[in-house]
């Protein structure tokens, strides 16, 4: 075997890449927030569970503890400005939802708002939180699921029309064409 190519690194959460995605929490007519966060992934499909990761000094971390749902709010590319936005500034100091000229809108099972321009959106009751030390993991069982018509082909969610964003260390990107089109 010859030599290896490969160095070793700091060791750091270089998944890569992590979808991003604009988290609201809260109730609609109190107190209420968004925060943009890419710690986030399918944990389960029966039921049907995501995890967000949020740092327990971070005002969306009270929030989805004293409400017990958060809404997953899937962007398409073009709402980049909002994600960076969102991850900018504190829900604690203004208000995210006029600052960043969004919408929330009710939602049907959950207190927490969705984002009306957001073309995907998942309505999320929190089943368990895990503390793991920089972050606690919510594990949200959906409860509810919301599409634009304009991202569905034959009732589902089409990747292509969604236009969805990834991120990682500092950027975003878009999604692409698929490897394998069979």
């Amino acid at each position: 075997m010859g030599e290896q190519s490969k160095r070793l690194l700091s060791v750091a959460p270089l998944l890569c890449p992590v979808p991003v995605v604009l988290v609201t929490c809260g109730d609609i007519d109190a107190e209420k927030n968004a925060i943009t966060l890419a710690w986030v992934g399918v944990a389960a499909s029966e039921p049907p569970c995501v995890t967000i990761a949020v740092r327990p000094t971070r005002y969306s971390f009270g929030l989805i503890q004293r409400y017990g749902d958060f809404v997953v709010n899937v962007p398409a590319a073009h709402h980049v400005g909002i994600l960076k936005y969102c991850g900018s500034v504190s829900g604690r100091n203004e208000d995210k939802f006029k600052g960043a000229g969004i919408t929330p809108v009710p939602a049907e099972r959950t207190r927490a708002p969705l984002v009306k321009e957001f073309p995907l959106n998942l309505e999320c009751k929190v089943k368990s939180r895990i503390s793991l030390g920089s972050h606690d993991l919510f594990i949200g069982e959906i409860v509810e699921v919301h599409a634009d018509n304009e991202i569905l082909t034959a009732g589902e969610v089409d990747l292509s029309k969604l236009k969805a964003v990834t991120y990682f260390r500092g950027k975003y990107y878009p999604l692409g064409e698929p490897v394998d089109k069979n």
